[in-house]
């Protein structure tokens, strides 16, 4: 979809006076820029306050570990409710209908596994980072830095999609130009890091979980209330306003066949389980039990959310879908399918309701980026730099690599971001699950429930893994041919994520067994150390690896 280019915005005067959308598609509501401007003085005030707070390096990845485990909760809620949560996947219902729910429904998924597989064991092994946990009864080295470069691919992943959804919010909420806007998503997130560590990114998360939660809820109730809270005429409204007519409720518009399909779940079910950003929330929690409340009560919340998300695409459809006053001049959404979800708040509440989820947009955004860039912050400064490149530095020296760490990693995700411009967020995302679900889950679920894994096994199939994710998504349809310009893509499907994983687990496994080596021998031996440790947590805080 051809992007909007709205010129620069020019004086305060204008924006009292003019329309809510002009005629370039542009939002000028003194509002909605108000709510904006007042919840970034607000969580600038968190991050000072998060600053005096953060003295050790214990408090700057894990916020002390005194998280309980309904912050905790919604703060992992407040990560995994992303622009591509809200923004990406009403908008997949907006342009798809029915097969828009399967991102949510299998995001969903994923977090059982979490609960009953990761959420304790990884709290009674890990530090700071799951790869504190791999690397217990395998060669801390090669582990460490397989893991940290899984991790740092799903990050910038990730990334791209939250940074692409916050340059297309600005554009159209501000009218400022997509790259002035990427570069202020880009600058926030820098200075909440450096300045706040975990303990202003969890309270950004849990402020920003609870606001958006009310701004879905409150959404869905107005636009129920147009159909007399009859799911009924909502869906017959939608059918007629669609240009696919009755097939929006019928699988099969967005993914046709069947490996797709198996594929996109794998994906997002397992991937789940394997987001460095994620994962690192179970060490701001003070033991095993708060961990397992964190799971749960994040699930109940995440199941919540996305239930709401079903009725805001199809309303999105219903009262947006061409109606005058939401298209451009080609007669496309203003600011692409993205931005539906807005579009819907101004339909169903008017000038104060947009402004409000406006900024609970931009507040989402801003809080998962700041929880992405410490993750794959700490994955440098932690994983390679104190465990692999230089094991005796001090802790000062480590958090002040994390500062430098995340303006490297801002500056990358804002060049990303205006490559991938015009890319759905919900899948620039999914790209990330896709790594998370070929090389972080396998990669920790042998390393804690498989006697026989050894260092070669793990790092020759995550790095089969890897290798097989990245160079399925360059040579695929997104960048391959929409990306970089060519005719027709070297690898025919979207979804890699079966291939990936597939080549992880058996490189992993086929490779250990055929490891008769000293060392896989005293790694097997190990084992049973290692599970006693899981389930007791004793010497847990001592995890470095060997």
């Amino acid at each position: 979809m051809p992007a909007v280019r709205p010129r620069l915005l020019v004086g305060l005067a204008a924006l009292a006076t003019a329309p809510a959308f002009a005629a370039d598609g542009v939002s000028r509501s003194p509002t909605a820029i108000l709510f904006f401007l007042g919840f970034v003085c607000s969580t600038l005030l968190i991050t000072w306050w998060a600053a005096r707070r953060t003295r050790t390096t214990r408090d700057f990845y894990a916020a002390g570990g005194n998280i309980s485990g309904l912050q905790n909760g919604l703060a992992i809620a407040g990560d995994f409710m992303s622009a591509a949560s809200f923004l990406g996947v009403s908008g997949l219902i907006f342009g798809f209908g029915f097969d828009g729910l399967i991102y949510a429904v299998g995001g969903l998924a994923g977090w059982p596994l979490v609960l009953f597989l990761l959420s304790e064991r990884l709290k009674n092994l890990g530090k700071y980072t799951f790869a504190d946990a791999v690397s217990l009864r395998l060669a801390a080295t090669p582990i460490r830095s397989l893991a940290a470069c899984g991790s740092l691919v799903a990050v910038v992943l990730y990334l791209i999609g939250q940074m692409v959804g916050a340059g297309k919010l600005i554009e159209v909420l501000f009218g400022l130009d997509y790259t002035i806007a990427v570069v202020t998503v880009g600058a926030l997130m820098i200075v909440y890091v450096c300045f706040g560590g975990m303990i202003a990114t969890t309270w950004v998360q849990i402020i920003k979980a609870v606001l958006l939660l009310s701004g879905a809820t409150l959404v869905t109730f107005l636009v129920l209330r147009q159909f007399n809270f009859s799911f009924d005429q909502l869906f017959r409204a939608a059918i007629e306003h669609h240009p696919h007519g009755l097939r929006v409720m019928q699988p099969g518009e967005m993914v046709h066949d069947p490996l797709s399909i198996i594929s996109l779940g794998v994906a997002l079910a397992f991937g789940t389980s394997g987001l460095p950003h994620i994962l690192m929330r179970f060490f701001t929690v003070p033991d095993a039990r708060e961990a397992r409340r964190s799971v749960f009560f994040a699930a109940g919340f995440i199941g919540y959310f996305y239930t709401l998300t079903f009725v805001i695409g199809f309303g999105a459809i219903a009262l947006v879908a061409g109606r005058e006053g939401f298209l451009d001049g080609a007669g496309k959404l203003l600011g692409g399918d993205n931005m539906a979800a807005i579009h819907l708040a101004r339909a169903a509440g008017g000038e104060l309701l947009l402004g409000f989820m406006s900024a609970v947009c931009f507040a989402t955004i801003l809080a998962v980026v700041s929880g992405l860039t410490l993750s794959g912050a700490s994955a440098i400064s932690h994983d390679l730099y104190a465990n692999v490149w230089r094991k005796e530095a001090s802790e000062r020296e480590v958090v002040t690599l994390s500062r430098y760490a995340t303006i490297g990693l801002g500056v990358l995700a804002v060049s990303l971001a205006l490559l991938f411009e015009s890319q759905n967020v919900a899948y620039m995302v999914l790209l990330a699950f896709t790594v998370g679900a070929s090389v972080n889950f396998p990669l920790l679920f042998l390393a804690m429930y498989w006697r026989n894994l050894t260092t070669t096994g793990a790092v020759t199939g995550g790095i089969m893994g890897l290798v097989t994710a990245i160079g399925c998504i360059v040579l695929g349809p997104t960048v391959w041919v929409e990306v970089l310009g060519n005719a027709a893509p070297v690898v025919p499907y979207k979804y890699p994520a079966v291939f990936a994983m597939l080549a992880s687990f058996s490189g992993s496994i086929v490779v250990s067994l055929l490891d008769r080596s000293p060392r896989a021998a005293q790694e097997r031996a190990d084992f049973r150390h290692q599970y006693i440790r899981s389930q007791t947590g004793v010497g847990a805080e001592g995890a470095s690896g060997h």
